[in-house]
């Protein structure tokens, strides 16, 4: 009988689960360059969407296209256009007080896009963006909701990602890295209205949030020790968070964010967070954090992920797979949505992910037999 993943998904984040754990591994990636590649997904999965590609794996999907159900607008003083001349796009966004415009370029091997000019590149550039972010607004669409649930089912419980906080948005989505190092410091007060009226925007966000039926919610800022130290990350990220969790654990949601890339310069800072748990956190040999020091940092938190990605190539045993996923079950567990960190490559081998599901069914049987 089908495993009903949504019900098992909720459980375990609430602790229903009378010890279970849940295998939950990302594949999009693996998916995307297949299909670029060679125009069609391999073998068996030829044809198959990414729902009863889930099915067939016999696992659960972090169905995080339930995101698509909440979407900004602007007021009516903010307009955009959009241009693409050859493998290039320009997007504008006029306002009363200037435009900032956006050029990407699309790549020639694989689906990706790359910015090559931000949205923010000067001070008076970001002024603008502060315009543009206080008069952004959201909006929920009940529609988009019903047409996910009925597409991917009780594959997984419905999930999203939220708009990156201030130094991540900025590093992210509108001004890279570079530039926003030099705005922190060459323009702090611009900066700092910025921080404002973002916050403002998301303060609205989060308003529209705790009356949807999506109870988990991650913080999509892919928060990198290298590039957010100490310093900047206690500032910036950490009040954010703060402010966050407040309003959304008050309304029951299970609340987590993605750190990615390095994580030891972050780790003790973890539980300081009020999160429930930490997403995609990368251990050695991939990382720079061993599950050891990660677990003494969680605590009681949940590790959601934990495989490295490079154990599904194959110039790692599979041995080396079952030894890591067995020490993961055993430091983590219950507190456990186990995935891979970050995403199975274009080069794993997904034969490998029934390999983690047959493990944790094992499991899985054994705490039941336990329980009863």
């Amino acid at each position: 009988m089908e495993t009903n993943f949504w019900k098992l998904h909720e459980d375990v984040c609430y602790k229903r689960a009378g010890g279970k754990i849940i295998w939950q591994p990302r594949i999009q990636c693996w998916i995307d360059d297949k299909i670029f590649e060679d125009g069609k997904l391999p073998g068996i999965y030829e044809g198959m969407t990414p729902p009863e590609i889930y099915r067939e794996l016999g696992c659960s999907a972090r169905v995080y296209d339930y995101g698509w159900c909440i979407e900004p607008y602007y007021d009516e003083t903010v307009t955009t256009r959009f241009e693409r001349k050859g493998d290039t796009e320009y997007y504008y966004i006029d306002t009363p007080i200037g435009t900032v415009w956006q050029e990407i370029k699309l790549s020639k091997n694989s689906w990706a896009r790359f910015p090559s000019k931000w949205y923010i590149t000067n001070e008076e550039d970001m002024k603008i963006y502060t315009y543009i972010e206080a008069h952004t607004f959201w909006r929920y669409h009940p529609e988009r909701y019903e047409e996910i649930k009925s597409r991917w089912g009780n594959l997984g419980a419905p999930t999203m990602f939220i708009q990156r906080v201030n130094l991540l948005r900025l590093y992210i989505d509108l001004m890279g890295v570079e530039e926003t190092i030099y705005a922190i410091y060459d323009y702090p007060e611009v900066l700092e209205e910025y921080c404002k009226a973002l916050h403002e925007s998301q303060s609205r966000l989060l308003d529209v949030l705790v009356d949807t039926p999506i109870d988990i919610i991650n913080y999509g800022d892919n928060v990198h020790s290298g590039t957010l130290p100490p310093e900047l990350f206690v500032k910036y990220v950490l009040p954010e968070y703060k402010f966050r969790n407040e309003k959304l654990h008050a309304a029951g949601k299970f609340l987590y964010a993605h750190f990615d890339g390095d994580n030891k310069g972050l780790l003790e800072y973890y539980k300081e967070t009020g999160l429930d748990g930490i997403e995609a956190i990368t251990p050695v040999p991939q990382g720079d954090v061993t599950l050891e020091e990660v677990k003494e940092a969680l605590g009681d938190m949940y590790l959601i992920d934990g495989i490295p990605a490079v154990y599904f190539d194959e110039i790692y045993s599979e041995q080396t797979l079952i030894d890591c996923v067995n020490k993961i079950i055993e430091l983590f567990a219950p507190n456990l949505i186990l995935g891979i960190s970050d995403e199975i490559s274009s080069t794993g081998d997904i034969e490998r992910i029934r390999l983690v599901g047959k493990i944790v069914d094992e499991y899985n049987a054994k705490i039941e037999s336990q329980n009863k």
